[in-house]
């Protein structure tokens, strides 16, 4: 394929993404409303669930063909790109107070996933008992969302919500439906040609999954939160975030050890590198947050600048 292609596939990409992102926060914020489920909850299970579809199709490929250094990159990579990244733009543009008791669980099972995750493959693999757990962990997550999400509701019964007549439940489940599969093609076709483009410039393909990749299947997360700003939505971008982290932790590299039935080999960058300053980045968003109550804009400035570093150091380490 020529590079005129790739460029022409890869503009395509975007425009998908960026139009996908606009009706799907537009459904997901009627679903909010109309459910009486606050929109943080939403953004954490709904939302999160359809943003991490690229994350979970590209590490599985690349892990069943073979290429550990994308599939295991990709993943802590995209955790990494989420909160140094887009949930740094997030908070530059638009800090927020919020309620601990909303957010505690959330914030504790994102630090619990990505410390679980760095303990089980510091011996060099993650094996099958330790993806078994990190599974438990997802499923624990989702059952403590819909719960929450049941109280919500029946709390909110006397609330004024919109109308849910037939015309109504049937645009904005197009829209979502239609929002979620623009977000998700438009990411495969950006990652793909993204990465070809990648390859004929001769990036090792250990940057590529951390950066290129990471970043090109993260952008469901970005354009949601991109999107949520525009439209002064900050629990769904926040919500948005957290949970997409805490599934991309429990559920995509577990799910690829567990598929293939055998360990699932980390290489030195990702147990050097990778995953502590994706601890780092979740303790830089959590910790603060948790203390002050509020999700301030110099957290997001120190994120991004920390997210920086590491693009940097990983660009250094693997050219020496």
């Amino acid at each position: 394929m020529s590079a005129i292609w790739i460029v022409a596939l890869f503009a395509l990409g975007l425009l998908l993404t960026i139009k996908g992102g606009d009706f799907f926060v537009d459904a997901a914020s009627w679903i909010a409303e109309v459910s009486g489920i606050p929109k943080f909850i939403v953004g954490a299970t709904i939302v999160s669930l359809a943003t991490t579809l690229p994350e979970l199709l590209v590490s599985m490929m690349a892990a069943a063909k073979g290429s550990i250094g994308i599939s295991v990159g990709n993943a802590v990579g995209s955790v990494t790109a989420n909160v140094g990244l887009i949930m740094a733009l997030s908070l530059l543009f638009m800090p927020a107070v919020i309620r601990r008791k909303e957010y505690a669980f959330k914030f504790v099972m994102l630090l619990a996933s990505i410390l679980l995750l760095y303990i089980f493959s510091f011996s060099g693999e993650l094996k099958l008992y330790g993806a078994v757990i990190l599974l438990v962990l997802f499923v624990v997550f989702m059952a403590e969302n819909v719960l929450t999400a049941k109280r919500k509701m029946g709390a909110s019964d006397g609330d004024v919500r919109p109308a849910r007549d037939r015309r109504s439940v049937t645009v904005n489940v197009l829209k979502f439906v239609l929002g979620a599969a623009g977000i998700v093609a438009g990411a495969q076709l950006m990652v793909n040609n993204g990465t070809a483009l990648a390859r004929l410039l001769g990036i090792p393909e250990a940057i590529i999954g951390a950066t290129l990749v990471a970043i090109g299947t993260s952008l469901p997360e970005l354009v949601t939160t991109l999107t949520a700003i525009a439209k002064k939505q900050s629990s769904l971008s926040i919500g948005n975030i957290v949970g997409a982290n805490i599934i991309d932790l429990t559920v995509i590299l577990p799910l690829c050890a567990v598929v293939s039935g055998k360990s699932l080999p980390m290489l030195a960058q990702n147990i050097q590198l990778d995953m502590p300053f994706c601890l780092a980045l979740c303790l830089l968003a959590v910790v603060p947050t948790m203390i002050s109550g509020k999700f301030r804009r110099p957290q997001g400035a120190l994120l991004l600048a920390v997210y920086a570093a590491y693009i940097v150091l990983l660009v250094v380490s693997t050219a020496a």
